[in-house]
């Protein structure tokens, strides 16, 4: 019970702690490869930080859903995070739920942030969680899928359990089913956090916000609560991808070695994933809306592919 409770606090505070900094370190090397001197890597800690001292301004038009979303979308986030295996292979929360219990996570609180900025009564926020909601019916589908061809491999749709299957078998990465699972969880993982080329943070034009436009009204504390969530957000996405397909490196014990090897390993995971997709940024312009849905559709293509195969070939198919 004490290890479990050790385990719980910890990762928290892991999720809470360090998913800024795998925010920052890719705005910084964005902005390193498109030549400009940007943000810092710790910039993300100072917009909190001057976020959560400001006050706010809450819409008169507002009902008791306005206020309530930033709560529920960050406790959903950090609840995700603990069911995913970051640097033990035995997730804090897995007796809670597998890979189904994370997308419903994950999925309620996009439903409270898209009532929240419907909720605002504004134009621009109305636009949004329609726009948000085009983009889920396709990315949950696509992630389930492509998660689901591991789990065939491990036998059970719990992330721990296909954790301990995964390290204890050799490495199936190069099989076909495996390749098109992670190439569809990767448009997943883009589409999910708002990259280019589906979404742009960084700008506030009407015919390209998706999840700016949602959060336009939400001001000071509020606003550093969603803003902290959406870094969560990705830092749970990127564990999800890298210790489902790369789940090397997960200890099997509570040892000091152990943890500390797992914990430098997860790190270097994070920073080459978080490499890749600033790469993906860079390389690609903005999609037009319309596209998009056919990007997320090549998403879903390749993970049904990979299910299939698994299926009639089995993990080595």
């Amino acid at each position: 019970m004490i290890e479990r409770f050790v385990s719980v606090i910890g990762q928290a505070a892991m999720v809470l702690l360090f998913s800024p900094l795998i925010a920052g370190l890719g705005k910084a090397l964005k902005a390193r490869l498109q030549t400009r001197r940007g943000p810092g890597v710790l910039q993300p800690y100072r917009d909190l930080y001057k976020l959560l001292r400001k006050g706010m301004v809450i819409p008169d038009t507002a009902s008791w859903i306005f206020p309530l979303t930033p709560f529920v979308l960050f406790s959903t986030t950090l609840l995700a995070g603990l069911l995913i295996p970051a640097v033990s292979a035995q997730a804090p929360l897995s007796l809670f739920g597998g890979v189904l219990a994370v997308v419903y996570l994950l999925a309620l609180g996009r439903f409270f942030l898209a009532l929240g900025g419907l909720d605002a009564g504004t134009p621009f926020g109305g636009l949004g969680s329609s726009r948000e909601m085009t983009i889920s019916a396709i990315a949950e589908p696509a992630l389930m899928l492509a998660v689901f061809t591991v789990a065939l491999g491990a036998g059970s749709t719990n992330l721990s359990s296909m954790a301990k299957a995964a390290v204890g078998q050799s490495w199936h990465f190069l099989a076909p089913s495996q390749m098109l699972a992670f190439a569809a969880l990767f448009i997943v993982l883009i589409a999910e956090t708002g990259r280019i080329p589906v979404d742009n943070p960084a700008t506030h034009l009407e015919l390209t916000m998706i999840h700016e436009a949602m959060i336009l009204e939400y001001s000071g504390p509020y606003l550093a609560l969603i803003e902290w969530s959406a870094a969560m957000k990705q830092m749970v996405l990127m564990t999800l991808l890298i210790n489902v397909f790369f789940p090397y490196g997960l200890s099997a014990d509570a040892s000091p070695l152990g943890m500390t090897v797992s914990i430098l390993l997860f790190a270097a995971k994070l920073a080459a994933l978080a490499s890749a997709v600033v790469l993906v940024e860079t390389a690609n312009a903005k999609l037009r809306l319309f596209r998009v849905p056919e990007l997320l559709a090549v998403a879903f293509v390749l993970s049904a592919l990979a299910l299939i195969s698994t299926f009639l070939f089995g993990s080595r198919g």
